[in-house]
């Protein structure tokens, strides 16, 4: 696969840069969030070389590659500004979805990138807590303490990654972006989360903490997105680079920790003596609601409102009623992620639906299953919110309680089996579990379906000459790469004049900084890669003039390239020219081939076409 000539391809069938409204990859595929999913061409790209299939769910286009995608996703990154932070206003078209698909897309995008990192942690995590729990580990230990550094560092400094990942989706600068998160997480900052007497500038403000946080990084750097494109566009050009990362620091941070994050307090007050008086009134309700809703607490970094309560509970009474519910949400997302495992058929899901569920259940950890797998899929989200809420119900009917602060896990249920009626914490934990993995296994979930194929007849290609020169067999080109037929049958030509023409209609699918070579796609398909020289790449573009951009489409005769004849050939390069046809999947060979002397506009040659399946959705 020629990783640059598929990135161009896809990106182009995806509907050009401007239809892309965040691009990032998992293990095997391009993750696109597009503006309008029916701009994109999906035949186009699912013919192109190394692209195995395209598939359309949880609100994404995603173009399968296989374990290359990270050298395709690279490529693209040098011909766009897809993989980088960019002040490019993005503007949407096609039919707006649903509030709720956005915000799925939204966290699907942001989350994709870290789900490997978040599993593998979490499942590390799931492995110390079972060694603390058999006695294989004395927590005391200095080992034991590097091991859960291990484990919990990644999911304790989350927003600083979500800082990168919600940079790219907004269009921001990612290092500023982190910038802000790193302030939120600040060792010296973190240590005023709850003190009394905090001001900024006089103005008081209650601290909270952001660690693990998730709503407070995403909405300060959508806001940082719009606050430095209006800052690039005030400011001038000598000083934006460095005054704008400044103000919006200078700004953002402060308006976290006097606004966001208050206001998130005030909200889990509000939400914690609403629950509180629930339990006093109904347990069997506030069980419900713990156990149905808590992931959406924690999604909003609500549940820190909730901490407090727990706490003052086991102070108190030297129990607490409101986190024994939580076992029954964990498991729930555990259990729907599982049902997940077993219906899919999609690889890469159930690769990632396995390790997910051993996180949740074992560890505690759901970001991997509810990210990565529950919330994109939808239905097994809503049946692990009912089985938590079922099973929390039950739960707290039976006034279950734990007598120490944990996190609810499968390792750590010591904590709270023998605390309650125990009919009813059995009966509880089992709801959770069996209620959303029937539902899923039961109702199914949307799951990308394997792209039916059909035979497609591609046409032959007419390629006139892009020179004015002699025609040579490519086997006699200087460079065995070439020669040899690697890259695609064709010929060379041997220059006599510095310029170079469009042999057929077609887009420019590579054009390459340094001007010493060109790719272009036919409509029908055919693809074609000039090389100006051998080894000229090593001019760094000196004596030649690209006259052309990627994705521009251009004309039989069009000028392409200039060059210098008589200063390259000065400066020792062999000017021969390889002219070749590179997907050989759909054209196979060339017929018709000229020789000798000819001049730019005449026949070169004919790219014969084979019959070809591509994808029909």
């Amino acid at each position: 696969m020629d990783y640059s000539k598929t990135a161009a391809g896809v990106l182009r069938g995806v509907g050009g840069e401007a239809n892309v409204r965040s691009l990032v990859h998992c293990a095997t595929r391009l993750r696109f969030v597009l503006n309008d999913e029916s701009k994109a061409d999906t035949a186009a790209i699912a013919a192109l070389p190394g692209v195995v299939t395209v598939a359309q769910a949880g609100g994404q286009y995603q173009v399968v590659i296989g374990t290359d995608v990270p050298d395709v996703y690279a490529e693209i990154g040098k011909i766009s500004n897809l993989t980088t932070a960019s002040t490019k206003v993005v503007t949407t078209s096609g039919p707006r979805k649903s509030l709720f698909n956005r915000f799925v897309s939204m966290i699907a995008a942001l989350f994709t990138p870290l789900l490997w990192a978040l599993a593998g942690t979490g499942l590390l995590k799931a492995f110390l807590a079972a060694a603390v729990t058999f006695g294989w580990i004395d927590p005391q230990t200095t080992t034991y303490v590097v091991l859960n550094a291990l484990a919990d560092a990644f999911i304790h400094f989350l927003p600083l990654a979500l800082a990168f990942t919600a940079a790219r989706y907004f269009k921001a600068n990612e290092f500023t972006s982190f910038a802000i998160a790193a302030a939120l997480v600040y060792p010296s900052l973190s240590t005023l989360t709850g003190a009394a007497d905090v001001t900024f500038f006089g103005i008081p403000f209650t601290m909270v903490s952001y660690v693990t946080s998730v709503i407070p990084i995403i909405v300060i750097v959508w806001l940082q997105s719009y606050a430095e494109r209006f800052l690039y566009a005030a400011l001038p050009a000598v000083l934006r680079r460095f005054v704008t990362p400044m103000l919006v620091v200078l700004v953002a941070v402060p308006l976290v920790f006097v606004v966001i994050g208050p206001l998130s307090a005030v909200v889990s007050g509000w939400l914690g003596g609403g629950i509180a008086w629930i339990f006093q009134a109904a347990p069997w309700a506030g069980g419900a609601i713990m156990g149905g809703l808590w992931q959406i607490f924690v999604m909003f970094g609500l549940h820190w409102g909730l901490a407090p309560l727990a706490a003052l509970e086991l102070q108190e009474a030297g129990r607490s009623l409101i986190i024994a519910p939580l076992f029954a949400s964990v498991l729930a997302q555990g259990a729907a992620a599982f049902a997940v495992f077993l219906r899919t058929r999609n690889r890469t899901l159930k690769s990632l639906a396995a390790p997910a569920t051993l996180s949740a259940v074992l560890a505690g950890i759901t970001e991997p299953a509810v990210y990565g797998v529950n919330l994109p899929l939808k239905r097994p989200f809503a049946f692990g919110i009912v089985g938590g809420a079922v099973g929390g119900a039950m739960i707290s009917l039976g006034d279950g309680f734990t007598t120490a602060f944990v996190t609810p896990s499968a390792l750590s249920l010591p904590a709270l089996i023998g605390n309650g009626d125990g009919v009813a914490l059995v009966i509880g934990l089992l709801a959770s579990l069996v209620v959303p993995f029937v539902l899923t296994l039961v109702f199914g979930f949307a799951e990308p379906a394997e792209p039916e194929t059909t035979p497609v007849d591609t046409t032959d290609v007419v390629l006139s000459s892009p020179l004015d020169g002699t025609v040579i067999p490519l086997s006699e080109t200087p460079d065995a790469a070439f020669a040899d037929g690697s890259f695609g049958p064709g010929v060379a030509i041997v220059p006599t004049s510095g310029a170079l023409y469009a042999p057929m209609d077609a887009t420019v699918i590579a054009a390459f900084p340094t001007g010493h070579a060109i790719g272009l796609r036919h409509a029908d398909g055919a693809e074609v890669l000039i090389h100006v020289g051998i080894d000229t790449v090593r001019l760094g573009g000196k004596h030649f003039t690209l006259r052309v951009a990627s994705g521009q489409s251009v004309s039989r005769g069009d000028l392409l390239i200039e060059f210098d004849l008589a200063a390259i050939a000065a400066a020792g390069y062999d000017l021969t020219t390889p002219v070749i046809v590179t997907n050989g999947d759909l054209y196979p060979d060339i017929a018709d081939v000229a020789s000798g002397p000819l001049s730019h506009g005449e026949t070169l040659m004919r790219a014969v076409a084979v019959e070809q399946t591509v994808s029909s959705r």
